[in-house]
This record gives structure tokens, sequence and C-alpha cells, in this order.
């Protein structure tokens, strides 16, 4: 359809909200506003869909909303017989308005619906489809992007992220739905009267806290352990869980950040309310200079990322990468249940590629089976549901990638800030009543197992020619490949999309066996890589740097090179 007479009915039906009539008002005559609106449909994938919140098939919007959870109602109805599905929601702009439209759809094509009654984090929302053996699960949230993204997750029966078999399925019945009339809806007042449309019990919130606090190790020392903490949830959904099980595990101490306490999907302290960016911890490191904590904890605003930072003991703090937090925990959990005698037989770890290689060495030093998955945690989800199937979900014990998301037990199948955030603050108890601050925990790591140092660069690729420039720059690189990179020299080069790497020395393939994904390897000497992938869930292009050296300014500066050659390749 033609983008103008796409706008021209939107313009004539789009009635039932204020800001989109107003919207669609103010962008008459604008042909790029409304090219950016209008040129294509919202896209729904494995992870669901997430865009700008606004009027037009390109925007979340009620009609999106509703039009999604048509197909996905039309999937499930044809899937499972007396089907329900779990809703759970996050503090961004109308979050809880586009969670009550897919109820009321859902409850509409006779679905039985569990929503919960006040913001939640995500993983609660894989906990209550598994908790409450529903057919699947909607979370809107978009993670940690800028306030004007919302999004429209999509989980399995298992409460893990849907996979691509049954993505496919649901977009095909998306398909089929007109934007206007093709869904059906009832009032959700009438669908709580009936029944059909049901508020998650506080049971279900109490049984997730007591299924994390069972993940801690050394949780008997924590409250003797005189551990102070500031913790900000970023105005997200953190504030209540993250608090409710540090004072579970004993720890009192505990410093909110009064700005970016309550939920507030504008996010005024914080732009980009992502803890990876150190703007985002502003307050509360700030807040840290007076109060002076072992820690600093910060959670995104649907809590399933955290980051932190510790004192340098020069009176400043430190941020922690995503990588050296997984390194850390793994190596902690390795440990100190070994030492207990609680590691499983066959013990099972999971990282994504993108993720640090030093769980390769902690690994092998504890007898652990590490397994590498694909970008997104999705995919490590499924490696602990194949051990389910199994009968052997016991033998996993933690799973992360470098974005800051970590989960230990099998209790959900997506990354879960609580337990992290618990698991981070025991770890840091008990290394203080060893005498040891997590900077020295770091330190003794990479003295053991060798100096990683991982960067990342992130290409913003917005608008309808985005896209584009995201397949010219992988096309580039896969028909005119960088010999070296930082002076390194390109030893093998693997591409995700067609299953093969390539030695370049000799030419020799060999198969990749995950599943195909647009992603490029470039194998370095001295055990250098450089990877890069589109994002599945912003408009950017992402490449991570990593790079090992005898001694930590080595590497980082070796890093510098490598990333700086790289972008002048990529012509940014």
């Amino acid at each position: 359809m033609d983008k103008m007479e796409n706008y021209k009915i939107w313009c004539e039906n789009a009635s039932e909200d204020p800001d989109l009539i107003a919207e669609l008002k103010a962008i008459e005559g604008d042909d790029d506003a409304i090219t950016d609106r209008f040129y294509r449909n919202l896209e729904f994938g494995t992870g669901g869909m997430r865009g700008v919140i606004g009027a037009g098939c390109y925007r979340l919007n009620i009609y999106t909303i509703r039009r999604a959870t048509q197909g996905l109602a039309n999937y499930v109805n044809s899937a499972f017989e007396k089907p329900s599905v779990a809703i759970a929601y996050d503090s961004r702009i109308k979050s809880d308005v586009f969670a009550r439209e897919a109820a009321r759809v859902l409850a509409a094509n006779g679905i039985k619906v569990y929503i919960y009654p006040e913001l939640m984090p995500t993983p609660m929302l894989s906990w209550a489809v598994r908790e409450l053996k529903c057919s699947a699960g909607i979370v809107i949230t978009a993670s940690h992007n800028p306030a004007k993204y919302n999004g429209y997750k999509v989980y399995g029966s298992d409460g893990c992220q849907m996979t691509i078999d049954a993505a496919n399925k649901v977009l095909a019945e998306i398909d089929k739905v007109e934007m206007f009339g093709g869904a059906k809806t009832i009032s959700f007042d009438d669908g709580i009267k009936s029944g059909d449309i049901e508020l998650i019990s506080k049971k279900v919130f109490d049984d997730y806290l007591e299924m994390v606090s069972r993940q801690g190790i050394h949780t008997d020392m924590v409250a003797s352990s005189g551990l102070k903490v500031v913790y900000t949830p970023l105005n997200g959904t953190g504030n209540k869980p993250v608090r409710a099980i540090l004072k579970k595990i004993g720890i009192s101490d505990v410093t909110v950040v009064s700005e970016q306490e309550n939920p507030d999907g504008n996010f005024p302290t914080c732009p980009f309310p992502n803890p990876e960016i150190k703007e985002a911890l502003a307050c509360g490191l700030k807040l840290c200079k007076t109060v002076k904590p072992d820690l600093l904890l910060a959670t995104d605003p649907d809590c399933d990322r955290v980051g932190i930072a510790v004192p340098d003991g020069k009176g400043d703090y430190v941020l922690f990468s995503g990588n050296e937090v997984g390194a850390l925990l793994l190596e902690y959990i390795c440990e100190e249940r070994t030492a207990l005698g609680t590691m499983p037989k066959n013990p099972v770890a999971v990282k994504t590629i993108v993720s640090t290689d030093i769980a390769k060495a902690i690994a092998e030093k504890y007898g652990v089976e590490l397994r590498e998955v694909l970008t997104g945690f999705k995919f490590i989800g499924e490696q602990i549901g194949l051990l389910e199937a199994a009968g052997e979900d016991d033998r996993f014990i933690f799973g992360f990638e470098e974005s800051y998301g970590y989960l230990a037990g099998s209790y959900v199948r997506d990354k879960d800030a609580v337990v992290a955030s618990m698991l981070i603050c025991e770890m840091a108890a008990f290394y203080r009543t060893k005498g040891i601050s997590l900077l020295q925990a770091r330190e003794n790591m990479y003295a053991k197992y060798g100096n990683y140092v991982h960067t990342l660069s992130s290409f913003t690729c917005e608008g309808a020619t985005g896209m584009a420039k995201m397949a010219e720059l992988m096309k580039m690189l896969r028909t005119n490949p960088p010999k070296a990179i930082g002076g390194l020299k390109v030893k093998a080069i693997a591409d995700y999309a067609s299953s093969e790497e390539t030695d370049t020395q000799t030419g020799a393939k060999t198969v990749l066996t995950l599943p195909k994904s647009d992603v490029l390897v470039f194998k370095l000497e001295s055990g250098a890589s450089v990877i890069i992938r589109p994002s599945g869930t912003e408009p950017k292009i992402k490449a991570y740097y990593t790079t090992i050296a005898s001694s930590h300014e080595e590497s980082a500066a070796l890093n510098k090179t490598v990333s700086d050659d790289f972008k002048a390749y990529l012509g940014f």
C-alpha cells in the first residue's frame, strides 16, 4: 500500500487515542515524517516487536499491539487446548495501556489471561508462564532503550522467548489481520468480572523470590558481612523485587537513589537507561561519594540486566563490564560450589559467542562443560530447556552474556537481574569477610587466567536508510574482508550466515554448527578477535573487540589500536 494512502487510512480510523490523532495532524504535509511512520510495518521477529511509540504501522501503538495480539491469539488457539497467556509490563510510557490492550484481545478470543496487577521485571513474566503453566507470555518493555521506545516480547510455554518456528507462525497469522477492525476486543473490566482476565496473585511473586533465594551459595554469611550497597532501579521495575531479595538474604544497609527510585517512563535523569552506559549511573555514582558503599548496583527498566561499580581505593568508583561481572560470578560459583560439595555432576555453563573467552579457562579449571550460543539470551534458555528435557536441568550452574545479562538456576528462561543482584551482593559480602574487595577479586582473576580486554562499538543506523546501510556494511565485509586489523593478521573468518569458518592461510573450511545468523567473526593473531553483527533489537550495528596481553595496560592499548583500525575500515 502506498504510504500516503496508508496515512489517510490512519487519519480516518485511528480515533481511539488522542495522542495518535494529534501526531497524525502534526505530520500532515511532512513527507519525511510520513515516510518514516508508514514505509513498512513494524517487524515481528523471534523477540516480538520493538519500536518508537507513536502513530503509524511502523510505530508501537494500540492498533499495532492489537493486530500482533490477534495473530498471537490465532496461533495459540490453533496450537493449544484451553490456552492461557501471562502478561507483564514495565515502567515505560504506555506499557500498562498496551498490556491491557493485549489482555482485551486475548480474552475476546477465548484465551485465559493472567496479568500482573502492577509493573514487574521481565524474568517474572518467564516465571509466571512456567508457574501458571501458560501457553505463552507477553511482556511490554523496550528493555534499556531510550524513552521514545517500547516493545512487545513474546514467550513460549517453556518461559523462553519464542522460537523462530513459532514466531514465523505467529507472523503468518499477523499478516492476515487487518490493522483496523481485524482484532477482536472486549472490555478489560468485563474480562475481569467474567474471570477471563485474572490478576496474578502475590503468592506467585513470593514464590519467585523464594526460588531466587535458593540460588545463593553463602547467604548465611551475608548478614554479618557489613556490606553497604547503593542501588538504583533507573526508574524501572527493579525497586521492589531487588530490595526484597536483598533484605531476604540479610543485606539491610541499602540506600536507594531517590531520583531514580520511582517508575517513570520518561527517565528524566538518564536519557539512555542502560547500566552499560556510565551516564545512566551518574546519580548513583554521585550518591556513592556521600554514602561510600562497597557496591553500586543498577538494574535496567525491565530488571533483566544489572551493572555495578566498586570503590577504586582512591576515593572514586570504577565500573565493571558485563564480561567482568559474568566471569567473576562464574569463578565464584565454580570455586565455592566445588568447595562446598554442591557442584552437580557434569556441570554446564553457557555463554554467547560475543562474551568473554576467559570463561573457557575458568570452565576448564573446574571441569565445567561450557556451551557457546548465538547472541540473545533465548539461546541460553534453549540450552537449559534441552537439559530439562533430558531430566538434567540441575546440571546448569550459570549463563551470561556480555550485555549485563546473567542467570543462575533453571526456574526461569531469561536473564534475571534480581538473582544477579543477589549473587553479586553475596559474592561481594563473601569476599569482604575474607578481606578481598571485588576490585582485588578481578585482579586475582586476571592474574590467574590472563588479561582479557573487551570493548564494544555501536553504530546507529536509524530510519529507512539505516537497514540498507547495515546490509551494505555486512556485504562489504564478506566480499572485501580485512587482511589485518590493528596490525594483527586475520587468521580465520567465521561467517554464521553461511555456517562456514575459513582459514585465511590455507583456505580450509570448517562447518559451524550454530543456527544461521548475520554474524562475522575475524579471528586475529595473539588470541584477539573482532565480531560484528546487526542488532536484533535496535537500529544499530555492533562490533566487539577482544585482546589478550601480559598486562592489562598492554591489552587495553592493543584493544584501542584494533578498534580504531576497524572503525576506520568501516568508514566511521
